[in-house]
C-alpha cells in the first residue's frame, strides 16, 4: 500500500520542505502511516519572511473586524462540513479512542465563531481626559506569531491559537509536533477556502532542536506560544525574554483531585476516571494525585478500581466504537510511564490495579496489545512500608493513565497536598457542601478550579495555570487569548479651538504665564 507524504503549508500553497522526512507512526500498531516534510532552518527562515511580508501588506491586519470575522465564520463552516475525515485522522495520528475525538473535534467549530463574535462586537473603549481631548484604545495586530503545538490535543490546541491570533489580525507560523503534524497542515487549504489571504497561516513540521529552535530564535517573530513541557517551556521563554517578545505558555501539571466525604461517591468515581484517564492520561491538566478523605476510603477503592477494570475490558482498536482507551502515543511516552511506575512499586507501594505494559488480545475486537504502546489504568497508594508522597510519582508528571490516592482527615490537610506541587495549571474538589466548595477552591493554588465536575473547556473560559505550569493563560478576551495577541494603541485627538489652543499650548512662550502639562 503506497504511503502518504505530506508536505509543509507557506504562502497558500503546499511547499516541499528541506529538512528530514518525518515517519509517522500509528501508536495502535506502531506501523508508519505517513511522512512529512519537515523544515530546515533555511525552510524556517522562507516561512517567517513570508509571514512577515504578508503582515506588512496588511492584507489581512488592515481588514476590518467584520471581514476577519466572515473568514473565521466561513472557517467554521468548512470545520464542520469536514468533521469526519479529522476526526479520522486524529485517531490515526493520536491512537486516542474514536468515542473521544467524535465528541472533541466537532467542538473545534465554536472556537471559531466565538472569536468572529468577539470581532463583531468588541467596543472601542473612550477612557476620561482631563482638557478638551478625545481618548480611545485600539487593539492592532502584533505581527508574526510563532506556534508551538504538542501531539496530545493536536487539532483542540492549534485551535486554542489559531483563532484568537487570527481575529486579532496576526500571520502565523505554526510548528506542529513531530508525532501528530498532519491535521494542522491539513488546515492550510482550508482556511484558503474560506478565503484567509495567502501567507497569514503556514505550517512546518520538524522536529523541537532544529525547526522549533530556528522558529523562535527568529528576529522577525513577535510573539511565541507554546503548550508543551515546563523544561522546553523555560528554555523558549529565556529567548523570547532576550527577544522581548511576548509569550505565552501552557506547560506542565500534577492536578490534585480532592473528594470529601461528602461527594457523591458515584459522580466522584465517573469524575476520576474521566479526569484521569481522558487522552490516556496523556494531557497537562490530568487529575493524577487523587485525594480521599480517610472516612470513604475503604468504600471508594474497591469503585475505583472496578471502574479501572471495566476500561480496562474496554481497551482495544481507538477505531472499535466500544473502546473506552486507546494506546499511548509513542514508545517513548510508554517508556516514560512504565519507569516512573516500576519505580515507584520498587519503593514499596501498593498497586491497586493495572502497572504492567498490556500484552494479549482485546476483549472487544482482534487488537494485539504487545503491537501498540498499550498501558492500563494504572491506580497506585500508600503500603504499610511505603508511602506514595516520598516517590518521585507524586511530584513528577508522568503523562500516562497513572494515578496516585492518597488520603487525609480534614479540610487542612486536604489543601496542604492538594498545594504540594510546583505546579498549578488544573485541580478539581468533589463535595455536595456548598460552604465547603467555595472554602476549598479559593484556597487551591491552580489557575483552573473545578467543583463536582472536570476538563471543562470553553472559548470563553480562560485557561491558563500558576506557578511553574506556564505564563498566561488560553481563551477569553480581557487579559487573555485575544488581548494576548493584540496590542494597544491609544489615540489622542485635541478638539479645542485653535484660540484655545495658542492660549494654553505654547510651551516656550515669552510672557513666562502658565501653560499645561497634561
Amino acid at each position: 500500500m503506497a504511503i502518504d507524504t505530506y508536505r509543509m503549508w507557506v504562502g497558500g500553497a503546499e511547499k516541499p520542505g528541506s529538512g528530514e522526512q518525518i515517519p509517522v507512526e500509528d501508536p495502535a500498531t506502531k506501523e508508519i502511516f505517513a511522512y512529512c516534510h519537515s523544515a530546515s532552518p533555511e525552510d524556517v527562515n522562507t516561512a517567517v519572511k513570508t509571514a512577515y511580508d504578508t503582515h506588512k501588506s496588511g492584507v489581512w491586519g488592515k481588514a476590518t473586524r467584520f471581514e476577519r470575522a466572515d473568514v473565521l465564520d466561513k472557517i467554521a463552516d468548512l470545520l464542520q462540513a469536514n468533521l469526519k475525515p479529522l476526526i479520522a485522522l486524529e485517531v490515526l495520528q493520536t491512537g486516542r479512542a474514536f468515542r473521544e475525538m467524535n465528541a472533541q473535534v466537532p467542538s473545534l467549530v465554536k472556537w471559531y465563531k466565538y472569536y468572529a463574535a468577539v470581532l463583531r462586537t468588541e467596543e472601542r473603549p473612550v477612557v476620561p481626559t482631563s482638557g478638551k481631548l478625545h481618548n480611545w484604545i485600539d487593539r492592532v495586530p502584533i505581527g508574526v506569531i510563532a506556534q508551538i503545538t504538542p501531539f496530545n490535543h493536536p487539532l483542540l490546541i492549534a485551535t486554542k491559537k489559531i483563532a484568537p491570533a487570527l481575529a486579532g489580525g496576526n500571520c502565523l507560523v505554526v510548528k506542529p509536533s513531530e508525532l501528530t503534524p498532519i491535521s494542522t497542515i491539513l488546515l492550510g487549504k482550508l482556511f484558503k477556502d474560506a478565503g484567509l489571504p495567502d501567507g497569514v497561516f503556514n505550517v512546518i513540521p520538524g522536529y523541537g532542536i532544529g525547526t522549533g529552535k530556528a522558529l523562535i530564535e527568529h528576529p522577525l517573530v513577535n510573539k511565541i506560544d507554546i503548550t508543551g513541557s515546563t523544561n522546553a517551556g523555560r528554555a523558549i521563554g529565556a529567548v523570547a525574554g532576550q527577544k522581548l517578545n511576548s509569550f505565552t505558555a501552557e506547560l506542565g501539571g500534577k492536578a490534585p483531585l480532592v473528594v470529601f466525604e461528602k461527594a457523591d461517591m458515584e459522580l466522584a468515581v465517573n469524575g476520576i476516571a474521566f479526569a484521569s484517564f481522558i487522552a490516556s492520561g496523556q494531557t497537562c491538566i490530568a487529575a493524577t494525585r487523587i485525594l480521599v478523605q480517610n472516612s470513604i476510603m475503604d468504600q471508594l477503592i474497591p469503585k475505583l478500581k472496578a471502574k479501572c477494570e471495566s476500561i480496562f475490558r474496554r481497551m482495544g482498536s481507538p477505531n472499535t466504537a466500544e473502546c473506552a482507551m486507546g494506546p499511548m502515543v509513542s514508545e517513548r511516552q510508554l517508556d516514560n510511564v512504565a519507569k516512573i511506575v516500576d519505580e515507584a512499586v520498587k519503593q514499596g507501594v501498593s498497586i491497586v490495579t493495572g502497572g504492567e505494559q498490556m500484552s494479549g488480545k482485546s476483549q472487544i475486537d482482534d487488537q494485539d496489545f504487545s503491537k501498540g504502546y498499550y498501558y492500563p489504568p494504572t491506580v497506585l497508594n500508600d503500603s504499610p512500608k511505603a508511602k506514595i508522597t516520598d516517590t518521585r510519582l507524586w511530584k513528577e508528571e508522568a503523562f500516562g493513565p497513572v494515578i496516585v490516592v492518597v488520603g487525609f482527615d480534614s479540610e487542612d490537610e486536604a489543601v496542604a497536598l492538594a498545594n504540594d506541587s510546583e505546579f498549578g495549571l488544573g485541580a478539581a474538589l468533589w463535595t455536595t457542601d456548598l460552604s465547603q466548595a467555595f472554602r476549598v477552591s479559593e484556597r487551591i493554588d491552580a489557575g483552573i478550579t473545578w467543583v463536582n465536575t472536570h476538563h471543562r473547556n470553553d472559548p470563553s473560559s480562560p485557561w491558563g495555570g500558576m506557578g511553574n505550569s506556564g505564563v498566561g493563560s488560553e481563551n477569553g478576551i480581557v487579559a487573555d487569548a485575544y488581548n494576548a495577541y493584540t496590542k494597544m494603541k491609544s489615540t489622542i485627538i485635541n478638539y479645542a479651538s485653535t484660540e484655545e489652543s495658542l492660549a494654553s499650548d505654547d510651551w516656550f512662550r515669552e510672557d513666562g504665564g502658565s501653560v499645561r502639562y497634561n
